[in-house]
């Protein structure tokens, strides 16, 4: 009951936020709804998913499109040697950058993005790679420094050939939207069986 109160004046009024994540648990989707309410974004399009433990610097300068989806990534505003320089050489330099997020973009566990760059529409960043320049649209880049390293369209057609011909593919048939509760726990138990079935 008190997760319920807490996300209700959450969401109406943009308080309570470290103990809105840590009681109500919210999903990437909903925690996006919330950061489009109160976050600082430039930003939050259509069905984006930013999941909490995402570490976005500077979301002033940080625009998402739609269908986003953010994951334990880190997506950086500003450079943070900037400070130490201007201390060591006696200057006063300022290095910020926006981040463009376009359409239909998935950026994995532990990636790096880097003031400074756009990426997609329809782009995949692979975990750990460190974003340093434009992804081009419809590429899926890899590596550190990130590259490309296939093309988005070619990884559905395989994706589509390899679902197929799981024994829950009919199951994966039945969602309604990407996710479905009411069909994990069959889902689990087969693919339990099937990974480990000795």
């Amino acid at each position: 009951m008190l997760a319920v109160i807490i996300k209700k004046i959450a969401f109406k009024t943009g308080r309570f936020r470290k103990l809105y994540l840590k009681l109500c648990n919210p999903s990437g989707f909903e925690f996006a709804e919330f950061l489009k309410r109160w976050g600082s974004y430039y930003q939050i399009g259509e069905h984006c998913a930013i999941w909490p433990y995402t570490n976005v610097t500077n979301p002033e300068y940080t625009r998402l499109g739609n269908n986003v989806m953010l994951t334990a990534c880190t997506i950086l505003g500003h450079d943070g040697s900037i400070a130490v320089l201007n201390r060591a050489y006696g200057k006063k330099l300022d290095r910020v950058g926006k981040v463009d997020i376009k359409d239909n973009v998935f950026i994995g566990h532990g990636a790096i993005v880097l003031p400074g760059t756009t990426i997609g529409p329809n782009a995949i960043v692979a975990a750990g790679a460190v974003v340093s320049r434009d992804v081009p649209e419809g590429t899926i880049v890899a590596g550190v420094p990130a590259k490309v390293i296939g093309e988005v369209a070619k990884l559905v057609q395989k994706l589509e050939i390899e679902t197929n011909n799981l024994p829950w593919a009919y199951l994966i048939q039945q969602r309604d939207g990407s996710f479905d509760s009411s069909l994990e726990p069959q889902l689990k138990q087969m693919r339990k069986a099937y990974f480990f079935d000795d």
